[in-house]
C-alpha cells in the first residue's frame, strides 16, 4: 500500500515540479523559485521513500537508513521552502529575510544533529532502522523526535498559520485559495507528525501496535497531494476563469435581441458605444455584460409607463394553455409586457391600467440569478409562441378600445 501511495506522489511531484519549474524560467520570482525548491525537494524525498528503491539504495551503498535520511533532508528542505515562500508575501522583505534566516539555521542545525545520531548508528554491531520500531534505541529516539518536532512540527505549525493569515487579507483569489489548501495539507502533515510520535512514545514504553506505515502513507499522501495543488494553484488557477469567459461571453449573445429591441426603442440607454466594434466585448467581457444587464434592467423600467396590467391576464391565460411550468410561465409573461409596452411606446400610448410595481420579479440567485433570469426572459421575448399570440391579442383588445391617452398627455 505505500509503495503505491509513495510512487503516485512521485510522479505527481515531479510533474508539478516540472510545470513550476518552466513558469519559473518564463517568468523568474523569488516565491516562484522558493516553489520550485519545495516541489523539487519533496519529489526527489517522496521518490526516494518508495520501499523497493530505498532497500537498493540502502543496499549498493552498504549504509543502512541512507535512502531515508536523505529523504528526511528533503522533507526539511521543502518545510523551509514553503515557510520562506510564505514570509515573504505576508511580512515586509526586511522582516522576512530575517526570519527566513533564523529557520534555515535551525533546519541547518536540526539537520546536523539527525546527521551525527546517523552516523552514529553505522557503528552498531547489529545495524537498526530509523522507524518506530526501534524506539527502544535512544539514538533513534532521539533522530525521530527531532525530525518531527522541527521538521514537521514546528514547521507546519508556522505554515498553517501563516497561510490561514495571509488568506483572509490576499486580494488575488487563485491565490486565497491555494494559500488555504496549503494550510489543510499542513493541517495534514501535522497529523502525520503526531502520528508518529504517538507510535514512537507506544514502542518506547514497550506497546507494539501495528498499522503505522499504512496510516503514515495515507497522511503524507494527502498533505502532499494538498499542498502540491495549493502551491501550484496561484499559477494555474486563473487559466480555469477561461471557461467562465466564455460562458459569460454567450450569456452576453443570448441577451442581444431583446437588448437590441430595447437600445432601438430607447438609445438614451446605451452608455457605451465602443461595446459594439468587432471584440470590443471580449477585451472586458465582465464589463460588457454587466453593462447589457444594467440596461435590459434599465429599459424595463423606463417602459414601466406602457406595461398594461390587462397583458399579465393575457399571457398567463396563453402560458396555461401552452403547459408551461411556472418558472417558465413567469418568464413568458415579462417578454410579453416588455413585447407590448415596445409597442406602445412605439405609437406613443401609455397603458390604460399600468402594471403595479410590486409585479416587478427580482429573481433570488444574486448577480448570476439575474443573467440566468434575462436569459429566460430573452428567449421568450424572441422565441415563444405565448409572446406572439399576446401581442396579437393585445393589439386586437386596443384597437376596439379607444387610446386612454398618449405620452405628450401624461406629461403634462
Amino acid at each position: 500500500m505505500d509503495t503505491t501511495l509513495y510512487a503516485v506522489c512521485a510522479v505527481a511531484g515531479w510533474f508539478a515540479f516540472g510545470y513550476m519549474l518552466r513558469l519559473q524560467h518564463r517568468q523568474p520570482g523569488r516565491v516562484r523559485g522558493a516553489i520550485c525548491v519545495a516541489l523539487g525537494a519533496f519529489a526527489a524525498g517522496i521518490t526516494l521513500a518508495i520501499p523497493p528503491l530505498a532497500a537498493g539504495i540502502d543496499d549498493a551503498s552498504g549504509l543502512p537508513n541512507l535512502a531515508k535520511v536523505i529523504s528526511h533532508a528533503c522533507a526539511m528542505t521543502i518545510a523551509a521552502s514553503a515557510e520562506n515562500m510564505l514570509l515573504h508575501l505576508a511580512l515586509p522583505p526586511a522582516k522576512a529575510a530575517a526570519r527566513s534566516r533564523l529557520w534555515v539555521w535551525v533546519t541547518s542545525g536540526a539537520f546536523l544533529a539527525m546527521a551525527g545520531l546517523f552516523a552514529y548508528t553505522l557503528t552498531y554491531d547489529a545495524p537498526v532502522l530509523l522507524t518506530v520500531e526501534y524506539a527502544r534505541d535512544p539514538v533513534v529516539t532521539a533522530y525521530l523526535l527531532i525530525f518531527m518536532l522541527v521538521g514537521f512540527f514546528a514547521y507546519c505549525t508556522d505554515i498553517t498559520r501563516l497561510c490561514w493569515r495571509f488568506a483572509r487579507v490576499c486580494g488575488r483569489p487563485w491565490l486565497r485559495r491555494g494559500l488555504r489548501i496549503t494550510a489543510v495539507g499542513a493541517a495534514f502533515a501535522l497529523l502525520y507528525s503526531t502520528n508518529k510520535i504517538v507510535y514512537l512514545i507506544a514502542y518506547w514504553t514497550g506497546y507494539q501496535p501495528s498499522g503505522e506505515r499504512e496510516i503514515a502513507a495515507v497522511l503524507v499522501t494527502i498533505s502532499a497531494l494538498l499542498m502540491m495543488v495549493g502551491l501550484t494553484m496561484p499559477a494555474w488557477g486563473p487559466i480555469l476563469t477561461i471557461t467562465r469567459r466564455w460562458d459569460d461571453f454567450r450569456s452576453y449573445r443570448r441577451l442581444e435581441p431583446l437588448w437590441r429591441d430595447l437600445v432601438s426603442a430607447l438609445p438614451e440607454l446605451e452608455l457605451d458605444a465602443s461595446l459594439r466594434r468587432p471584440l470590443g466585448a471580449v477585451r472586458d467581457i465582465d464589463y460588457a455584460l454587466t453593462r447589457r444587464v444594467a440596461e435590459i434592467r434599465d429599459g424595463r423600467l423606463a417602459l414601466r409607463p406602457y406595461m398594461d396590467a390587462k397583458v399579465t391576464e393575457l399571457a398567463e391565460q396563453f402560458a396555461e394553455q401552452a403547459g408551461l411550468t411556472a418558472d417558465e410561465r413567469r418568464s413568458n409573461v415579462e417578454a410579453a409586457h416588455l413585447a407590448c409596452a415596445l409597442r406602445r411606446h412605439q405609437a406613443g400610448v401609455v397603458a390604460a391600467v399600468p402594471q403595479p410595481a410590486d409585479d416587478l420579479h427580482r429573481p433570488g440567485g444574486g448577480y448570476a440569478g439575474e443573467i440566468a433570469w434575462l436569459i429566460r426572459v430573452t428567449a421568450a421575448y424572441a422565441q415563444s409562441p405565448v409572446v406572439a399570440r399576446t401581442l396579437v391579442a393585445a393589439r386586437l383588445a386596443a384597437a376596439q378600445d379607444s387610446p386612454h391617452s398618449v405620452v405628450g398627455d401624461a406629461q403634462r
